[in-house]
């Protein structure tokens, strides 16, 4: 991730989750195959979660809404702002993702922005990932 992000931000549409609760995310290109790294299925307020769906993981209605039925597969960049979220897909059961980073500071504001986009619509807003070095 550190590499991926140190060759420009990655960002897309933002999303709220309709399974996994507490969770807002989006959906950027393949940039790695990434292998399981601090794997959650209960990710807890503030964690930061890296999903990597390879080809034919992912429903092609899916893929078509979020702009990348062109790939093979897509990465999920997600942030939880709330508690009591499970990571469990209907159609392929457990999702583990990759806890690589922690929110600790603003995580109040950060949840009721996040929480904003699930009551209000998430329709013009983006997530954006950014290596701030220095």
């Amino acid at each position: 991730m550190w590499d991926a992000l140190g060759r420009g931000p990655l960002a897309g549409d933002a999303q709220h989750a309709k399974y996994a609760r507490n969770e807002v995310y989006t959906m950027v290109p393949r940039f790695a195959a990434i292998g399981r790294e601090n794997p959650t299925v209960t990710p807890i307020p503030g964690d930061v979660v890296l999903f990597d769906f390879a080809g034919g993981m992912l429903d092609a209605a899916f893929k078509d809404d979020q702009g990348i039925d062109q790939d093979a597969g897509a990465i999920d960049l997600a942030i939880f702002y709330g508690r009591n979220n499970l990571l469990i897909n209907g159609d392929v059961g457990w999702v583990p993702g990759n806890v690589y980073a922690a929110i600790t500071d603003g995580l109040a504001g950060m949840a009721e922005a996040c929480h904003d986009v699930w009551r209000s619509g998430s329709v013009g807003e983006r997530l954006v990932y950014e290596r701030l070095d220095g």
